[in-house]
């Protein structure tokens, strides 16, 4: 990893990944255990069972000035489901997102995320709940002066992992991404899909049950933007619960997952096996 200059940055060897894994069968040990296993995980804020990953119960988010972000919302996202939300620029998918992360709470109602209710997780857990969560931003949020495999590292080190793990983890979710052979590229180095690819790396590190992506093709060109949704897919095949956020129309006919299209705070659209827009060309329905 190093030129022998002093980077003043934590130093560590990689092991090399002989094969990056061709298929979600050989992708799926790299990732935890579906909530549904019944099992309870050292560190695991969410709740084993068979319940949805995601679930809004007459969600309200009133800001100040009596703005709603969201206006009773009821829904539910499945264990291992791969979801589209959408809608026009102010709809609430911002809202919905935060409400999943705790860096927002609901004004009323109940969001329950791994089946535990948001609204009693104690401040000292939601770093938990934020762990077991992965997020992809439009932008990367890439620290600039460290490396691809550092960026991905720091997510792993600031949770308390050893460099023995670091040294494991870190090629396996590189390699998984398509990013062999550029480890030790600088963001500014790599191209906008390949910065994109170590955004999810860092998200999956930490192998968690829900990946959120917010506008992930966003800054893509439209055949780097296919190269970063048929990943995603892949990664939900494993088990992984996906939630992506988008305006692009494009990628969400292509796909024809299930849709959750919300306008005013309101979901008016969650359609299965669905396009961008419903059948009379809108969005909304």
């Amino acid at each position: 990893m190093s030129d022998g200059q002093d980077t003043g940055r934590p130093e560590f060897t990689l092991v090399q990944v002989a094969d990056p894994p061709s298929s979600e069968e050989e992708m799926a040990p790299m990732f935890s255990a579906p909530v549904t296993d019944g099992k309870r995980h050292k560190n695991d804020i969410f709740r084993p069972g068979p319940g949805p990953m995601v679930e809004f119960r007459g969600v309200t988010k009133t800001y100040d000035g009596n703005s709603r972000g969201l206006n009773g919302v009821s829904l539910r996202i499945g264990t291992g489901e791969f979801v589209f939300l959408v809608g026009p620029s102010g709809s609430g998918k911002s809202t919905f997102i935060r409400l999943i992360i705790r860096e927002l709470r609901a004004t009323s109602g109940e969001v329950i995320v791994g089946g535990r209710d948001l609204s009693t997780l104690r401040r000292g857990k939601v770093p938990y709940l934020r762990r077991a969560i992965g997020c992809v931003f439009q932008d990367f949020r890439l620290l600039p002066d460290r490396t691809a495999a550092e960026n991905v590292a720091y997510a792993l080190q600031v949770t308390g992992h050893s460099q023995k793990e670091v040294r494991r983890r870190v090629p396996e979710i590189l390699s998984l991404v398509g990013l062999e052979g550029k480890f030790d590229r600088l963001p500014r180095e790599l191209s906008g899909g390949e910065q994109q690819r170590v955004s999810i790396a860092r998200a999956l590190v930490n192998h968690p049950r829900l990946l959120i992506a917010d506008e992930p093709t966003g800054n893509l060109d439209p055949e780097t933007s296919l190269g970063i949704m048929d990943l995603l897919l892949r990664i939900n095949r494993t088990g992984t619960t996906v939630l992506v956020a988008t305006h692009d129309q494009h990628t969400v006919d292509r796909m024809q997952m299930r849709v959750i299209a919300l306008d005013e705070g309101r979901v008016v659209r969650d359609e299965e096996s669905a396009g961008y827009h419903d059948e009379t060309g809108e969005v909304t329905a």
